[in-house]
């Protein structure tokens, strides 16, 4: 009896290495097919192959993240931030994560919510100090913060 048990046993084994393989091949061409529409600017066309991706696949980092930037593309940027900070909670990749943060500073800055973007930015220039454009943003949302602060001051002491 155990000599049957053990085939079946393996039998089961390879089909769930199989299916496996499948999986991660489908979630790759969707990926694919996705980065190609990207590219040609198809961000709503673009939105349905990464989604398609995570369906395969609700953990790949790589389809939440591109599905991230193609809605920040197409203005979606709630949903958008939703998707970076699904990456932020389980990316390890310092390079990734910075892209992560300097896009979550773009959305808020978009939100002109500055001091939330100077925070992003400040994050993302922690695991790349490299990055002149996310060093740009970060003065330039820095300064947008003191001109807000400072314009809800003025009305402030005009409302006494």
């Amino acid at each position: 009896m155990m000599i049957i048990k053990r085939p079946i046993f393996i039998v089961a084994l390879c089909l769930m290495g199989a299916s496996f393989t499948f999986a991660q091949k489908a979630e790759r061409k969707n990926v694919r097919e996705g980065n190609k529409l990207y590219k040609k600017e198809k961000y709503t066309e673009s939105e349905i192959s990464y989604r398609k991706s995570l369906e395969v696949n609700p953990r790949s980092i790589e389809g939440t993240y591109n599905l991230g930037n193609s809605l920040y593309k197409q203005g979606k940027f709630p949903e958008a931030a939703e998707q970076y900070q699904l990456i932020a909670a389980q990316e390890k990749d310092p390079a990734r994560l910075a892209q992560v943060f300097h896009n979550l500073g773009n959305i808020s800055m978009k939100n002109k919510q500055y001091e939330k973007s100077v925070q992003s930015y400040k994050q993302s220039l922690r695991l790349n100090p490299q990055d002149d454009e996310t060093r740009y943003n970060l003065a330039l949302a820095q300064k947008l913060l003191q001109d807000q602060q400072n314009q809800d001051q003025s009305q402030d002491q005009q409302n006494k």
